[in-house]
């Protein structure tokens, strides 16, 4: 290594390959590393500093900011371009697969259920109402992951889960649906019968997505150019095409360009463009649109008070009552009902407009996730903050005989021990995969979505092991 031209070197360490803990792991083995040679302006630090300014100026999230949020995004990194890096990476990863030491991993809690990539691998556990689960018509419960076999040679990169359908992303940028289609919400004309096993939604053959995201009684799809399909019921206009019809297969939101996030609730839809605009329609019961009242939108439209104080959101998650959001500098915002403290404001008051949530301030959020009346924040040094209700243990605090509630954002101290790549709740349940591929649950596990056979439910977080040798995908 030490033989080789330190601009060959800078283009194996900019190759796209190697993340941010990558590059901070190559800077302390060698001094080659560390050198300059001239090759770069004395304000970068070392040759991994210059490599890391590079990748982050490659960064589909990087390129999207106007010179001041870049400014202020690297100030709040404290100018240190592999930190920038590290936190545009762990932001794309959230809603996507994870890098751990153990391979490529996403985790999805449905309600009463979990998904999860592992590598080529795509396994879940928990109740199979309607076939969500995707092992069958003879299978109604599974207490342990268990491989879901696929019609054909597929490699899942997105899944998403919701109450009694699924959805698939492959590789290639097919989607696959399973579960209860009465609503049209897998995207299948024939509503007769529960979908037991993956099935390719032919309506959007020729057109590669690379996310879903599952509401109630609808799905959304986005496209790989940034467009966004739905499918479902739209009684409150949750499908985004201007009217209440419902639609049977997935058709195209042609008010919506260039999106690269969705997020999909109960009855209402979201959507992050490249601009950083975000985009609510559907039901606005509870103020989860965001304008400040509770109107139905048939429509997307641009949530204002982000666009009037220059806030460039990044990613959404949609809760079943309340929205939490992530901008470009690592700041929180949620909105929405209050119940139990999950706004995290300290009170249970309801917001009718996105709020910043002051006591994160200091912190540099990666993912929000939010769920029935609880959210939780992960923040760039892997640690993950939680507050809401604390029912069955899904918060992850084990002193529930205390309150009931958390007001505030509170450190999980239970997983202190590791560093957090990303989370997902149900409705009742928490799954977390850690930076060395491990997978961790809490809350209930009644209906076995803990991958546990034995155990009724988990007050402290709790290893979930998955049996590779029975991984039949393919």
């Amino acid at each position: 290594m030490d033989d080789l031209p330190l601009h060959l070197v800078l283009d194996i360490l900019t190759s796209g390959r190697l993340s941010a803990v990558d590059l901070v792991c190559l800077e302390l083995t060698s001094k080659i590393f560390r050198a300059s040679d001239g090759l770069f302006t004395h304000k970068f630090r070392s040759l991994v500093d210059f490599a890391a300014f590079k990748l982050c100026q490659l960064h589909p999230i990087y390129i999207s900011l106007r010179d001041n949020p870049r400014n202020e995004l690297f100030d709040r990194c404290n100018g240190n371009w592999k930190r920038m890096l590290r936190f545009l990476q762990s932001v794309e990863q959230s809603s996507q697969m994870v890098q751990t030491s153990a391979g490529n991993m996403q985790i999805k809690s449905g309600r009463y259920h979990t998904l999860l990539i592992n590598d080529s691998g795509v396994y879940s556990c928990g109740s199979s109402l309607c076939g969500v689960l995707g092992h069958g018509p003879e299978t109604t419960q599974c207490g342990a992951f268990t491989p879901i076999s696929f019609p054909c040679l597929a490699q899942v990169i997105q899944v998403s889960a919701s109450h009694n359908h699924a959805a698939f992303v492959t590789q290639s940028g097919e989607v696959f649906t399973c579960g209860d289609n009465s609503s049209f919400c897998c995207g299948h004309r024939d509503t007769s019968r529960p979908i037991f096993r993956p099935k390719l939604v032919e309506a959007l053959k020729g057109i590669p997505c690379k996310q879903v995201a599952a509401g109630l009684s609808f799905t959304m799809f986005l496209t790989s150019q940034g467009h966004v399909y739905t499918c479902g019921i739209n009684t409150h206009g949750q499908l985004g095409h201007g009217d209440t019809q419902d639609r049977p297969v997935p058709q195209k939101v042609e008010l919506l360009e260039s999106v690269v996030q969705i997020s999909a609730g109960p009855s209402y839809a979201l959507a992050v463009t490249d601009d950083g605009t975000l985009f609510s329609f559907g039901s606005g019961t509870n103020f989860c649109l965001g304008h400040g009242e509770q109107n139905n939108e048939l429509q997307p439209r641009a949530i204002q008070s982000f666009k009037r104080k220059g806030i460039h959101v990044v990613r959404v998650s949609s809760g079943d009552e309340h929205v939490v959001a992530l901008d470009s500098n690592g700041y929180v915002y949620t909105w929405g009902k209050g119940y139990c403290g999950a706004l995290g404001h300290g009170d249970e008051i309801d917001k009718t407009a996105p709020e910043l949530l002051t006591s994160l301030r200091s912190q540099l959020a990666v993912q929000v996730c939010a769920s029935k009346r609880k959210t939780f924040v992960l923040v760039d040094n892997g640690s993950l903050y939680g507050f809401g209700w604390m029912g069955f243990g899904s918060l992850g605090f084990p002193d529930r005989s205390i309150s009931d509630k958390v007001l505030k954002p509170r450190v999980l101290d239970s997983l202190r021990a590791y560093h957090i790549s990303q989370v997902s709740t149900g409705l009742y349940h928490t799954i977390v995969v850690t930076s060395r591929g491990q997978v961790l649950g809490f809350g209930d596990n009644e209906r076995a979505q803990l991958g546990h056979e034995t155990l009724r439910g988990c007050l402290q977080p709790t290893e979930i092991f998955i049996d590779e040798t029975m991984n039949t995908t393919t």
